[in-house]
């Protein structure tokens, strides 16, 4: 396959002995961050040798411009096209095209920002664990008010549910937390990323990882910032999907939900009660205990951290909470309750 021409006119380095690594950072309207996290990666891969792929689905903003002006300074970054669009789809073309006798793939989300020496630590874990993956935990931050508010209640189990990846790990294997350093020949070996998944498409992966006998190891040596959503409104739209992916994931490997994510399955028809109040006052006892729980659980958390806006945190994480029960019931309806068997 032809590979895309690179930006700028020096060749790129030739790689030193020792792992070759493939950096893949996918991009949809990311000129905030994108600049940010390039200087992050630029001096590893000066170090090693390794390439940069910012795969672009199609930015309408300044981000393909920007990684333009980048790429004609460091010919270690390249732009490729992503006709397809999803994070899935562009990962798996960039290792098809430019994964040729590279030994890692490294996964970088544009929407988040990473610590001196991440790739490093990657890379050193993999080595002293024998892991196949080497996933991370993420911390969100907050700029702007609601986006501040977001944060406080991603960060807090109330909101995250306990997920490995959202809280302070030990080092420690996982079923699946956040992508982060991935062998390619296990990538490959399982077919890379299910490209019909546009949310959840990491979790779906990670099954397939065990299912082959490939290892997770969640590191504590590292970890990313994540900036949230800035609205209620673009986080319930990310939660629902969110969900929907959930239900797709379920269905293609007919599994069932974990305890955590049942509580939050049972929520959509357990508020959905409510609509029965008339008849009896019973049947709004779920959605009042559930509103009763997401107010105290904000108010808790501003106490402990001593700002009062975190207050509102509780209202950020039934959002979170309702899209996303919401968006898995709506996962199930569209598939008819059935697999939906999709190519990998």
């Amino acid at each position: 396959m032809t590979r895309p021409a690179m930006h700028g006119a020096a060749p790129e380095p030739a790689a030193p002995a020792g792992p070759r690594v493939l950096i893949v950072v996918p991009t949809l309207n990311e000129e905030a961050h994108i600049g940010e996290v390039l200087a992050a990666l630029l001096p590893f891969a000066r170090q090693s040798g390794a390439r940069i792929v910012v795969a672009d689905g199609g930015s309408g903003d300044r981000t393909a411009e920007i990684v333009r002006a980048v790429a004609a300074r460091a010919p270690q970054v390249t732009l490729m096209h992503n006709p397809l669009r999803l994070q899935s789809a562009a990962i798996n073309l960039a290792v098809d095209r430019f994964g040729g006798g590279a030994d890692w793939l490294i996964r970088i989300d544009a929407h988040s920002s990473y610590p001196a020496g991440f790739c490093g630590i990657l890379l050193e874990e993999a080595a002293a664990t024998g892991a196949d993956v080497v996933a991370i935990s993420v911390r969100a931050e907050g700029a702007g008010f609601w986006q501040r508010v977001i944060a406080a209640a991603q960060n807090s189990r109330f909101g995250n549910g306990g997920a490995p990846h959202r809280i302070a790990p030990k080092g420690r294997w996982v079923d699946h937390a956040h992508h982060a350093l991935m062998r390619i020949a296990a990538f490959r070996a399982v077919g890379g990323y299910d490209p019909a998944f546009s949310h959840n498409e990491d979790a779906e992966l990670d099954f397939r990882f065990r299912q082959a006998g490939y290892r997770i190891w969640l590191t504590a040596r590292t970890q990313a910032t994540y900036y949230p959503r800035r609205t209620l409104r673009a986080l319930a739209r990310q939660y629902y999907n969110f969900g929907r992916g959930r239900a797709r994931n379920m269905l293609k490997h007919r599994t069932l939900p974990g305890l955590r994510q049942a509580l939050v399955v049972a929520l959509a028809p357990a508020v959905g009660l409510a609509v029965l109040a008339p008849l009896s006052p019973v049947f709004l006892a779920p959605a009042a205990l559930w509103a009763a729980t997401c107010a105290g659980a904000g108010v808790m958390l501003a106490l402990r951290e001593g700002r009062t806006e975190v207050a509102l945190s509780g209202l950020a994480g039934a959002v979170m909470h309702a899209a996303w029960s919401a968006g898995f019931w709506a996962g199930l309806l569209r598939h008819g309750g059935r697999p939906q068997a999709v190519p990998a």
